[in-house]
């Protein structure tokens, strides 16, 4: 791939990806009590193994009630941490990737199975949001945190960061998108407080803006900062694309090293177009606007797509979901057919020739 921007470096902090691959953190619903084990070993290591730049681990709760369904991930606990060490202690001393974990608290749209709400009494447990009101009419109502158990949740978040650190992780990434909790406080349709976190946009990023604060109290300049959004929730009043750019543009201030654009989420029922690369032009115009590194998602599925994204200038890093489930080596086979030079593994050498 002649002048490759796909295959080439690039460096957040003081950390350098090798090439713009990026495995976007996805759910999959196989952990115990928050504990990752053997499933996620093999699944994170072969796709370090298939030269991806950077792996993401999916949204991992910084509190028990804060996971989207009773099999995912956790990191409130260091024996939790201790597991995740061992997947990043094997993914670094045998590829060239790098490791980040997304951290998370669902609010309203945790407690669920299959995308549905759990009741009370079959396994579910109760659900928190900035304001009382429901994702799906049909479900109960979360109830609205005081601003103690908000301050408490910034805490949280930081203590998982400080967590997923020391257990090896290269990054770290907020998930402020897909109508989890952070997104829930961002969005003046499902947050009508009337005290310091609604209101104003000032007002409704602030629960973002402290955890972004306290987490980058135990980052240095070896291990950066990204922030997944939505940059849009398709609504009418909605959370929306300016007030994205306008808060990328704080983030770029606060230290943000990257902003991983997604779309979303948020509100039961909305209708999106989804079509090969849909999200891309929210990435490129809060690229343009805001002058901070953004990250592509949705639907980007080969390298050619991924070079024209780089080319245009209209991200910086390409986040690859499903066709990298389908795919383990989209990296190393894309490096291939279009002679760029990517990791592979000394075992499998024989097969380059």
């Amino acid at each position: 791939m002649k002048d490759s921007i796909l295959y080439s470096p690039i460096k957040f902090r003081n950390l350098e990806l090798k090439n713009r691959w990026v495995m976007s953190p996805m759910c999959m619903y196989s952990a115990t009590e928050g504990f990752p084990n053997d499933f996620h070993f093999v699944h994170y290591g072969s796709r370090a193994q298939g030269g991806t730049g950077l792996i993401i681990v999916e949204a991992s709760g910084v509190v028990p009630e804060g996971r989207i369904t009773n099999k995912c991930t956790g990191i409130w606990n260091d024996e939790q941490a201790k597991f995740f060490s061992k997947i990043n202690k094997f993914i670094h001393d045998n590829s060239e990737s790098k490791t980040g974990i997304q951290l998370s608290h669902a609010g309203r749209k945790s407690s669920t199975w299959k995308s549905e709400q759990l009741s009370l009494e079959n396994g579910g447990w109760e659900t928190f949001s900035a304001s009382n009101i429901p994702y799906n009419e049909e479900e109960r109502s979360p109830t609205a945190l005081s601003i103690l158990e908000i301050k408490n949740l910034v805490q949280e978040f930081k203590n998982s960061a400080k967590r997923s650190i020391d257990a090896g992780f290269d990054l770290i990434e907020i998930h402020a998108a897909h109508g989890y909790l952070i997104h829930q406080f961002l969005s003046p349709l499902s947050n009508v407080r009337t005290d310091e976190y609604g209101g104003s946009f000032e007002n409704r990023i602030r629960f973002l803006v402290e955890i972004v604060d306290a987490i980058n109290e135990v980052l240095d300049e070896n291990h950066p900062l990204f922030v997944r959004i939505s940059a849009t929730e398709y609504s009418e009043n909605g959370w929306d694309l300016e007030e994205s750019v306008a808060l990328s543009q704080i983030l770029k201030t606060k230290n943000v090293d990257l902003v991983d654009v997604s779309s979303g989420g948020n509100i039961h029922g909305a209708k999106i177009s989804v079509f090969d690369g849909y999200q891309v032009p929210f990435s490129a115009k809060i690229k343009s606007e805001s002058s901070i590194n953004t990250g592509a998602v949705g639907l980007i599925t080969n390298a050619e797509q991924a070079e024209e994204i780089l080319q245009k200038n209209e991200a910086d890093l390409i986040f690859v979901a499903r066709e990298l489930l389908r795919n383990p080596y989209l990296a190393i086979e894309a490096a291939f057919e279009n002679e760029a030079s990517c990791f592979f593994p000394k075992q499998y050498s024989r097969a380059k020739i």
